[in-house]
């Protein structure tokens, strides 16, 4: 910290702008992450970690976003949740808390900016720093709770509500048009291509949705969140 004129460091501004939970933590618990963090920019579509590798990081996204994705032996993906600016990674959290490997990949949506806490420095953080072990424990129980509605969508909703849900989230904001290809739905979804087609094809027959090319616009948003609930 600028111990004269008693201002953050720019990195520790971009934290506490970013994570608002950090930003109730005390100025030392966020100078030492900018301190002791690694300060990255990766192009969209690296591969942030891998399945089976060790974690590298717990990591603090400042800008872009991270699809975490279980992937399996026949080439299909099911996406477990993103990482958004103001956010973090359970996976890496629990694989560092743990020291296992990762369960799971991940991977640049668009290009990513982020700190990267060290494995070593993760652990003295949660273990001394009260204000850190909070906002980590925090992280955890939201995540947790994205992946238990996961498991519940999977169990109980047939796949067009799931579909008619993540158009519905897509184009939230006010937004009527939801830039994706049909092959990047059916990865969301933990689906294939062709079935997401054929359904978004029904969609566009009933008048709900008109489709183009990696452009789907909602027609009538009233009955997509109809059939979303099912």
């Amino acid at each position: 910290m600028d111990t004269q004129a008693g201002s953050p460091s720019p990195l520790a501004a971009r934290i506490t702008a970013a994570f608002p939970a950090l930003a109730k933590a005390p100025p030392a618990t966020v100078e030492r992450l900018a301190a002791k963090s690694l300060h990255r920019r990766v192009p969209a579509g690296t591969v942030m970690f891998n399945e089976r590798t060790p974690c590298t990081g717990f990591p603090l996204v400042l800008g872009g976003a991270v699809r975490v994705v279980q992937q399996y032996p026949n080439g299909r993906e099911l996406q477990l949740y993103r990482v958004k600016p103001g956010e973090s990674c359970l996976v890496s959290g629990s694989c560092l808390l743990g020291e296992t490997a990762y369960p799971a990949s991940g991977f640049a949506e668009s290009e990513v900016e982020l700190l990267i806490v060290p494995p070593a420095e993760f652990r003295s953080l949660v273990a001394e720093d009260e204000a850190f072990r909070a906002f980590v424990f925090s992280e955890f129980g939201e995540r947790m709770a994205t992946l238990m509605q996961l498991v519940e969508a999977i169990a109980y909703q047939k796949l067009d509500q799931r579909l008619a849900a993540l158009l519905i989230e897509r184009g939230s904001g006010g937004r009527t048009t939801v830039q994706a290809t049909h092959q990047a739905l059916a990865d969301d979804l933990g689906s294939v291509r062709e079935i997401v087609t054929r359904l978004l094809r029904s969609f566009e027959d009933r008048g709900i949705v008109e489709l183009g090319r990696e452009r789907i616009t909602l027609r009538d948003p009233a009955a997509l969140a109809a059939l979303a609930r099912g």
